[in-house]
């Protein structure tokens, strides 16, 4: 016989039979009918059903908006001084899952790392950037630092290449400046913390970027937080010198950056894209946002006043980022900066800054590929 076979019918279910018709009987087997019963709880957290109880919430929203906005707003923290007797060790890095993620959001050192970025936030509230404050021996010292690597930049130029992104130059300037980080961390150093320098190297030579992949990100950017945590710990800057580690020591190093970021051609390491908040940085957007609150005159949306742009951008942090993003990339702000246009929307910079702060621990500090790459030795511990 050539019949075709039928094709196969899929093995029968406990629901493939339902009695969703609002008729008073079933078509097809006449027995009594009722309505389908409410959707189960969607992992979709854009659509939460009504009927769903809120207690009953899943625990790790998987929606990066739902998250940001359950997420209580970090508090400043004192930093813990670090107690002798001291055990200095090269740090290593641990972070490879989502379990070590919520490890680390466990730990006590770890929260108070974040307390140290909110109060550096807090430091610079409502100051211009010129604005003067306590300059101790030890930030001068560390402006000096990162001035000496911004004359190296102009001392290797860019090889000529075509690509768009990794100029191989800066794998030489990344090479000199890890050759002289030590150096430079023993100018910070008193004779009883001369070994911190092992600990603090690595944080501080990763503060710059990578330089087999050549490129730059949040990762990096945290890594120099970490490093100025850990000069805290040692007591090497203190909380009377925050202010200048924002309007000094954050601004200079900021400087250093773009500079790298425009001469070499810096790969944005793990960008969102136009749905990320900026290509490289974050930082500089919290610190920003706290220095313009209560400000008389400048709302969230005067980032669209090009006159406020050109005659402020100097003085506030965020403003400067607004400025350099418009710099770099072309047509119109809205559509190569949507999250940034969105923020421009919200009513006051007080809110503009606890939402950043939020949106930083879930989007950088809570994101294995940036946290992967962070270091724990005695200072910051694994705990």
């Amino acid at each position: 016989m050539d019949e075709k076979e039928a094709p196969p019918q899929p093995p029968p279910t406990a629901f493939a039979h339902h009695h969703f018709s609002p008729s008073t009987t079933c078509i097809n087997c006449g027995g009594p009918t009722a309505y389908p019963t409410p959707p189960p709880p969607s992992s979709n957290l854009t659509y939460i059903p009504i009927r769903f109880p809120a207690v009953n919430l899943p625990t790790n929203p998987t929606n990066t908006k739902e998250a940001i906005m359950r997420t209580p707003v970090p508090q400043s923290q004192k930093v813990v001084p670090l107690q002798p007797p001291y055990s200095f060790q090269t740090p290593v890095k641990i972070i490879s899952s989502q379990n070590d993620i919520v490890r680390l959001h466990s730990s006590p050192t770890f929260a108070n790392f974040l307390g140290f970025v909110v109060s550096l936030s807090e430091s610079i509230k409502s100051h211009k950037l010129s604005d003067p404050c306590h300059v101790s021996p030890a930030v001068c010292t560390i402006v000096d630092v990162i001035e000496k690597l911004i004359a190296f930049v102009d001392e290797i130029p860019p090889a000529p290449q075509s690509a768009r992104y990794g100029n191989v130059a800066y794998r030489t300037w990344h090479d000199r400046m890890s050759s002289d980080a030590e150096s430079f961390m023993l100018l910070l150093l008193s004779p009883d913390l001369r070994d911190a320098a092992v600990e603090l190297v690595p944080y501080f030579t990763d503060s710059f970027g990578n330089s087999s992949r050549i490129d730059y990100g949040t990762g990096h950017e945290t890594n120099f937080a970490a490093w100025l945590y850990c000069l805290a710990r040692l007591q090497i800057v203190k909380e009377e010198d925050y202010q200048a580690l924002v309007s000094r020591v954050f601004v200079k190093y900021l400087e250093l950056m773009r500079k790298l970021q425009l001469t070499y051609s810096l790969e944005p390491a793990g960008s969102h894209g136009v749905w990320g908040l900026d290509d490289y940085h974050f930082l500089p957007f919290i610190f920003g946002s706290s220095q313009l609150i209560d400000h008389k005159y400048m709302k969230p949306k005067s980032i669209h006043n090009e006159d406020i742009l050109e005659n402020f951008a100097s003085e506030y942090l965020y403003l400067s980022c607004i400025v350099f993003i418009k710099k770099v990339k072309k047509g119109l702000f809205a559509e190569h900066s949507p999250m940034l246009d969105d923020i421009s929307g919200v009513p006051n910079w007080k809110k503009v800054n606890s939402g950043l702060l939020k949106m930083y621990k879930v989007e950088v500090l809570q994101k294995v590929p940036i946290m992967q790459h962070f270091l724990f030795g005695s200072i910051i511990k694994w705990e």
